[in-house]
């Protein structure tokens, strides 16, 4: 049996985030019904990934991301259909709204399918547990970033990487360009009282301000972040539901 599906109004002015623990076992029960609606293309890649873990993420994000476009087209799951980006990020087929997005991120306990109506939407969810190494500051974000995260008292390195890692996925994912973006090439500024803010290097055919940023913790042991440019209105406004039941 399917959890409850939230109802996806004013696409226009918010952000829906639909959050899924893909180990709880409601969403496991769900698991034959969302891969039900996939495409035998989304069959043929589940099979691609080698965890079990792995293929069960894949299935609650597309089957999730089918069902939540189905309910804003008035179509079924399984007419959803999708095309690729020449740098590899999936859209809705040219048939279908020019002007409706979706965005999937998962890590390990958690599925995050993000739905507006903008193409440039990005989601990024991290499992915070995970090891860093020290390279990787050095080898991935801007130097700016690298003297902010530094300056940091020790016991908030992590969770500081881990806001710089998630802004920076969501960002390259909104545009669609995925590494073909420098990383050092844009760069973000923490400040805990105010949103996220996005510096350009001037060779990025970009406006920073036409960005809008937020960064969440669905969980105890996840952090979330999500870009998004407004086109017809300035300011959107983020809502997290649970597929299921939210993890204690």
């Amino acid at each position: 049996m399917m959890p409850a599906l939230p109802t996806l109004d004013a696409l226009d002015t918010t952000v829906h985030v639909v959050l899924a623990a893909h180990d709880a076992p409601e969403v496991s029960a769900a698991l034959p019904s969302l891969r039900a609606v996939l495409s035998a293309q989304e069959n043929v890649r589940e099979q691609r990934y080698r965890m079990p873990g792995d293929r069960e993420r894949f299935v609650v994000g597309r089957g999730l991301a089918r069902h939540l476009l189905g309910q804003a087209l008035a179509l079924s799951p399984s007419a959803v259909a999708f095309a690729l980006e020449p740098h590899g990020r999936p859209t809705l087929a040219s048939g279908h709204r020019r002007d409706l997005g979706f965005t999937v991120s998962h890590t390990p306990g958690l599925v995050a399918v993000a739905i507006s109506a903008t193409r440039e939407l990005g989601i990024d969810v991290e499992d915070t547990a995970r090891v860093i190494t020290q390279d990787i500051p050095n080898r991935f974000f801007a130097p700016d970033e690298v003297r902010e995260l530094h300056a940091q008292p020790p016991d908030r390195q992590v969770s500081v990487f881990f806001d710089f890692w998630t802004l920076k996925e969501a960002y390259i994912k909104a545009r669609g360009l995925g590494l073909s973006i420098p990383l050092d090439q844009f760069s973000f500024h923490l400040d805990p009282h105010q949103p996220p803010v996005l510096t350009l290097d001037p060779r990025q055919p970009d406006t920073a301000a036409h960005w809008q940023f937020f960064l969440a913790s669905p969980t105890a042991r996840h952090r979330l972040a999500l870009a998004v440019r407004g086109h017809r209105v300035k300011t959107q406004s983020l809502r997290l539901w649970w597929f299921g039941v939210p993890p204690a």
